[in-house]
């Protein structure tokens, strides 16, 4: 995956031409595949003109695709060692990373997500999420955890904090109960499924503003829904995927939302401290 490349888009994507913002998208989603294919054979995919990848590659400051190969071959050589062996290991060889190994491959997912994070954007995404009438949080699969691990610490520093989910698929039950000025706080870090599409463009057109925590190489896709999208690195392995880097952001978006609540933020989390020290007397 070309790190750099899909950073470089996902900072020009709103001043992009359509035609640049469709190849930009297959870049991203393609990013592991970029070693493979020429420029041509790229636009050809994307169904835009060799002129329109040209153009592209200038606006993002590179001097042709042939730099941006380099540049992901150089990155991945410079993978961490874990990955790497990874990659080229047969799978009879393969096994779990040494501590060190683990050590080092967290660090850095953790590194490169909040090294490039913009401060106003964090504080656009805490602004949406503490001025909604109603949060709705949104996970599916397994990131629907790391949805369930958010949720009480919103709900300690603002009310109305639900998850939106279907029992039995009934997802258009639940949608009927959002409305227009609420907030959907999406999180996406494993394999998008096609489902999700359906949910984002319903909320979009509910106009529901929507804040996404993503996997990096999924910004230009929550792009064409989301207002403000919050990109993570993850670790991943062979057996497992790491979700730190995505419990991390979380972590500090609730912590810039409590400071944008400010005071209320604070009477609530008493009182949700008072709650608690009654049940605990009570047990």
């Amino acid at each position: 995956m070309s790190t750099r490349l899909t950073l470089a888009i996902q900072e020009h994507f709103e001043k992009l031409s359509p035609s640049e913002r469709r190849l930009a998208t297959l870049l991203v989603d393609r990013a592991d595949d970029l070693l493979a294919y020429s420029a041509s054979e790229m636009a050809a995919m994307a169904g835009v003109s060799k002129a329109t990848a040209a153009r592209l590659f200038r606006s993002l400051g590179y001097a042709d695709f042939n730099e941006v190969k380099l540049q992901a071959r150089q990155e991945r050589n410079l993978a961490p060692p874990f990955q790497r062996e990874v990659d080229t290991l047969p799978p009879p060889a393969r096994g779990a990373p040494s501590l060190s190994q683990h050590l080092h491959a967290e660090v850095d997912s953790l590194t490169r997500t909040f090294e490039t994070l913009r401060g106003d954007t964090l504080r656009e995404a805490a602004a949406l999420v503490a001025g909604a009438p109603r949060l709705w949080l949104l996970g599916l699969g397994l990131d629907e955890g790391l949805a369930r691990f958010v949720r009480p610490q919103l709900a300690r520093v603002r009310p109305e904090v639900f998850t939106l989910e279907a029992p039995g698929g009934l997802w258009a039950e639940a949608l009927a109960l959002t409305a227009a000025r609420d907030c959907l706080l999406v999180v996406q870090t494993q394999p998008r499924v096609p489902l999700l599409d359906a949910l984002l463009t319903h909320a979009a057109a509910t106009r529901m503003p929507i804040v996404a925590v993503v996997d990096i190489r999924n910004v230009a896709w929550a792009r064409r829904s989301a207002q403000v999208v919050l990109p993570v690195i993850g670790a991943s392995a062979e057996h497992a995927y790491s979700a730190m880097a995505g419990a991390s952001m979380l972590h500090l978006l609730v912590q810039h939302v409590a400071e944008r609540l400010g005071e209320r933020a604070r009477q609530r989390q008493a009182g949700v401290h008072a709650i608690r020290r009654e049940l605990d007397e009570g047990s």
